[in-house]
């Protein structure tokens, strides 16, 4: 006879649901700054900057600290690995720049794709450190650590699977961050996603997420299917169904408690090399139903990622769905990257006199998804301009 396995106190999933809500709370949404090193070197290549440390830190430096406006929009920020430990000019952590602010601190925990044997061309994702990187590392001091991190931390990386997941949960709730994300991808095409490949990435997103919430880390759930192809609205919201339904079934069989984990799904759009237009409403009525048939109310939040669309399209669109006459019984906002960065990066193009500019931008992005969370955006005057879209086909990151 199945029966549920013991899993959280009733305190757990208390502290996992506050956690939550505190993310996506009214006008708030996600910065993900969680991008790795490999594709951080695509976004610098693209405004001239070379890609170092020093460079990428200085970089994140820029949306970290930017003024009091953004307290209102932003409800969380995921942190790539080596984003979590550095620090500002001053010499002040960048976790604790964050939490001093009332934001949450979020991570990356997963490695990246790696091909799924047995399918044409799908993958699955990366796990984590093996069990013996999790204990030597929790067993050293702060100070030893980040130093072996600096040292260790390209072999480390390339282990693949979740048998380490839960030691780095426990290391990683020490140093600040209360919720994690882990992205699993697929692709569509004639034959594509296979059954294999939607179950593979299911059973993978729900194994980290009870792993999270055994050490208290909120799990951000996110299968992106990707928008590349000549693929129409209705089959892009077939998939994205088929996808969903996947995950919530592997969350029930591992017994993950929904109040305590947000969902990042794409928004339902056609393939970027579909002939046939959209309005922001049909994509907003596809996203909506897709979410309605398949996620349980019960998940606390829906924060949308940007799927390479422009900055304007993915507020636009964000801003439809929050106005979508459906019910939704979801808070409904973003966890966009270039989305909120993309200005900015081109508005810094690594000179100093330039981060006030920068910061700027990324303030008048996170201002502007702040209202689509809320359906009250009102701009959107370079909606579609394709020229304006950082995506590039099958991303990675």
């Amino acid at each position: 006879m199945t029966h549920q396995s013991p899993t959280l106190s009733e305190a757990q999933k208390r502290e996992l649901h506050e956690t939550a809500l505190r993310i996506v709370s009214p006008g708030k949404g996600i910065l993900a700054a969680d991008e790795s090193v490999g594709s951080m070197a695509k976004r610098l290549a693209q405004v001239g900057v070379e890609n170092t440390e020093e460079n990428r830190r200085q970089y994140r430096q820029i949306l970290f600290s930017a003024d009091d406006r953004i307290n209102g929009c932003i409800g969380g920020v995921i942190f790539f690995h080596e984003t979590l430990y550095q620090h500002s000019d001053n010499s002040v952590p960048f976790v604790k720049m964050i939490r001093e602010r009332g934001i949450m601190v979020g991570i990356k925990v997963d490695k990246g794709v790696v091909p799924l044997a047995g399918t044409c061309g799908e993958t699955t994702t990366q796990g984590q450190t093996t069990k013996y990187y999790g204990l030597l590392l929790i067993s050293l001091t702060s100070p030893q650590r980040n130093a072996y991190y600096k040292t260790n931390y390209h072999s480390i990386v390339n282990l693949t699977g979740l048998d380490g997941l839960s030691e780095r949960c426990a290391q990683y709730k020490k140093d600040g961050a209360v919720f994690a994300k882990c992205r699993c991808v697929l692709k569509i095409s004639d034959a594509n996603p296979s059954q294999l490949a939607i179950a593979e990435n299911a059973n993978v997103l729900a194994r980290y997420s009870s792993i999270c919430q055994q050490h208290g880390i909120v799990p951000i759930i996110e299968p992106e299917i990707l928008p590349d192809g000549d693929h129409d609205l209705k089959r892009s919201q077939y998939i994205t169904e088929k996808v969903l339904t996947a995950v919530y079934k592997a969350m029930s069989d591992h017994h993950v408690y929904l109040e305590g984990t947000l969902l990042k799904p794409n928004m339902v759009t056609a393939g970027h090399s579909c002939s046939t237009k959209y309005s922001p409403e049909e994509v907003a009525m596809a996203t909506v139903t897709a979410l309605r048939r398949t996620v349980p109310p019960a998940v606390t939040g829906v924060a949308f990622l940007s799927g390479g669309q422009s900055e304007e399209e993915a507020s636009v669109h964000l801003n439809a769905i929050n106005n979508c006459p459906l019910a939704k019984p979801w808070i409904l906002t973003f966890s966009f990257g270039r989305a909120l960065q993309a200005s900015a990066l081109r508005a810094w193009r690594g000179h100093k006199e330039n981060e006030k500019a920068a910061t700027e931008q990324f303030i008048k992005r996170a201002e502007a998804n702040s209202l689509a969370c809320q359906g009250k955006y009102t701009g959107g005057d370079n909606y579609g301009e394709s020229g304006q879209r950082s995506y590039g086909s099958c991303h990675a990151y």
